[in-house]
């Protein structure tokens, strides 16, 4: 199975998310609504300088029957980090094949599962991997630069 590296260019942009839910975890506090946190942390990265579409709806086809939008993802930050908000007590095993469905139909590496329910910080965010990116289809992370990505020059931005 081809396994494609991790995208650095995804790296920071789930950084920032993660320090943005760590001020909300700690500023807020559990108790709160999947949808309040949802759109707290939507206005958190949007004030980092990050795209976010909430709720973003997401379209696939399943042998050739499209399925018009089939689901939706809580946050999908930049076009590329899908993450999902949880409010409970112990995530469940399912939300992280959850995740990993929605990033394989999606075509995109990474996700993040944010649980505000969670005791402690350390355990509140779980990374999910879409490691067979490259081996049926061709993730954001495989895709070529566009335009905005490579800047004026025409060259890739390094780093």
């Amino acid at each position: 199975m081809h396994r494609s590296p991790p995208d650095p260019r995804l790296e920071p942009i789930a950084t920032q998310t993660i320090d943005a839910a760590y001020h909300l975890f700690f500023d807020l506090g559990p108790g709160l609504l999947e949808s309040v946190y949802e759109r707290l942390l939507e206005i958190e990265l949007r004030r980092r300088g990050l795209h976010v579409a909430r709720q973003h709806p997401v379209s696939f086809t399943y042998r050739g029957e499209p399925f018009i939008g089939g689901f939706r993802v809580d946050l999908l930050v930049e076009g590329r980090l899908v993450v999902e908000v949880k409010v409970v007590d112990t995530l469940p095993a399912v939300a992280s094949r959850q995740v990993l469905t929605y990033l394989r139909l999606m075509a995109q590496p990474l996700g993040l599962i944010i649980n505000f329910g969670s005791p402690r910080f350390t355990s509140a965010v779980r990374r999910v991997e879409n490691r067979d990116c490259g081996a049926h289809l061709l993730c954001e992370a495989d895709r070529p630069a566009t335009a905005t990505e490579r800047g004026k020059t025409g060259r890739m931005d390094q780093g």
